[in-house]
């Protein structure tokens, strides 16, 4: 899990912030959370570029529904102004760095806001597997674009296999 101290470098976007990552956890556990989302505001501060439309990865949204469920509940009095938003709370600061988490293994992007020393908000894939007989694809899309990013950490591809980083018709920055 990201460290809390991570978020409260970005105390000056914090509350732009905190209303992205509770609109998505809203977004997910609504009837509508499994479909790709479009129209997303970017937050003042984020820095790098979001693949859009978000899509969530239905495995990862399936699995963390019960965790999903309880940020929403434990971030809610800060996204609707009840409680102070403020980078000395740490509770809210864990919430958060918990809620990205969660976010970034459903939808595939890292979320970086200015100031954080971590990968810029974008497109990643982390595949670890033991061995390749047939094809292993990182990331496959018509358009790749942002800071997309493929970590492949294989140990063999044997004779006939074949392991690609990323494939595209069209790879822009």
């Amino acid at each position: 899990m990201p460290d809390p101290a991570e978020i409260a470098v970005i105390s000056s976007v914090l509350p732009a912030a905190l209303t992205f990552f509770f609109q998505r956890l809203d977004r997910l556990l609504t009837s509508r959370g499994a479909e790709p989302e479009a129209d997303v505001l970017i937050p003042a501060g984020m820095v790098g570029t979001l693949q859009l439309p978000l899509e969530p990865t239905q495995d990862a949204l399936q699995t963390r529904r019960g965790e999903l469920e309880l940020l929403q509940e434990a971030l809610a009095d800060y996204a609707d102004g009840t409680t102070p938003v403020s980078p000395a709370t740490p509770r809210l600061l864990r919430n958060m760095a918990r809620a990205r988490t969660a976010l970034e293994d459903i939808y595939g992007q890292h979320l970086t806001f200015e100031g954080e020393d971590r990968p810029e908000s974008g497109p990643f894939v982390h595949q670890t597997v033991q061995t390749v007989t047939g094809e292993a694809t990182g990331m496959d899309s018509e358009v790749i674009g942002g800071n997309s990013r493929v970590i492949q950490d294989v140990d063999t591809v044997e004779a006939g296999g074949k392991l690609i980083g990323m494939k595209g018709r069209r790879i822009t920055r």
